[in-house]
C-alpha cells in the first residue's frame, strides 16, 4: 500500500513542481560551477547502493575540503544559490525521482552515505536496511537544523558520531516499529508545515510516544538555543 502512495504522490509532485525544477536548473546552470545535479552513493533497502539525486548546493570537491561529508551551518563550501535551496529544502526535491523509481519512499529512515551508515550500531544498520530510505521521516524532521547544531560544536565529528547518530538510530527504529499509513500521512503533513510555512513543530507534542533524547544531547541543544 505505501509503495502505491509513493508512486502517486511522487508522480504528481514531479508534474506539479516541474516549473520550479526548470527554474532551478536554469539558475544552477549559469551560476556557481555550472553543475545542476549532485549524485551521491547511498545505502538503500537490503544494503543495495543507489545514486541519490539532489540539486547542487556546494563546491564540486566539497568531500575533500573542510569537514568532508559533514555540512555545518554557514559552511564556506556552500554556493550562493545553494544557500537558498538548502534553507527551503528545494535541493532535496530531485529525490522525488528516486522515490518514483523505487530507490526511496516518501517517508522512511534518512538515506545514509557509507560513512554515516557505519556510524550506526550493527543492530540499527540491520533494521534500517530492511526499509526503503525516505525523503522525509522522524529522524530528518527532528534534526532538520543539524547543520546549525554541528556548527556550534568544537568537534563536529565527535558530536555527530557519539550523540546525534545514536539518537537518530533510536528514532529510525521507532518509525520502523510503528509505521502505518496514518503515521506516513502525518509525517508528510508535518514536513509541509515545517518547510513550506516555516513552522517550528514540536515533534513530541505531535507524536507523543517518540523516544526521548539523552541528557547530553538535550544539554547541547539547550546551549545552542541559548546562543541564538
Amino acid at each position: 500500500m505505501q509503495r502505491i502512495f509513493d508512486i502517486v504522490i511522487s508522480g504528481l509532485a514531479i508534474v506539479f513542481l516541474s516549473p520550479l525544477f526548470l527554474t532551478v536548473i536554469f539558475l544552477l546552470r549559469f551560476t556557481g560551477e555550472g553543475e545542476v545535479f549532485f549524485r551521491g552513493e547511498r545505502i538503500g533497502k537490503k544494503r543495495k547502493k543507489f545514486q541519490i539525486l539532489k540539486f547542487v548546493t556546494m563546491l564540486k570537491d566539497s568531500p575533500n575540503i573542510g569537514t568532508g561529508t559533514l555540512t555545518i551551518g554557514d559552511d564556506p563550501r556552500i554556493l550562493p544559490v545553494g544557500k537558498y535551496l538548502r534553507t527551503w529544502k528545494i535541493n532535496e526535491l530531485p529525490q522525488l525521482l528516486n522515490v518514483f523509481m523505487g530507490h526511496m519512499s516518501i517517508v522512511g529512515p534518512r538515506p545514509q552515505s557509507i560513512r554515516n551508515f557505519s556510524a550506526f550500531t550493527s543492530d540499527v544498520q540491520n533494521f534500517i536496511s530492511m526499509e526503503r530510505p525516505g525523503l522525509t521521516g522522524v529522524g530528518s524532521l527532528f534534526f532538520r537544523n543539524e547543520e546549525d547544531l554541528l556548527a556550534g560544536a568544537e568537534d563536529p565529528d565527535q558530536l555527530y558520531d557519539n550523540m546525534i547518530m545514536p539518537y537518530k538510530g533510536e528514532l529510525e527504529l521507532w518509525y520502523i516499529e510503528n509505521q502505518s499509513i496514518i503515521l506516513y500521512i502525518k509525517l508528510i503533513w508535518l514536513t509541509l508545515l515545517m518547510v513550506v510555512f516555516s513552522k517550528n513543530i514540536d515533534l513530541f507534542l505531535s507524536i507523543p510516544n517518540l523516544p526521548k533524547p539523552k541528557l547530553d544531547l538535550i544539554d547541547h541543544l539547550s546551549k545552542l538555543k541559548n546562543r541564538e
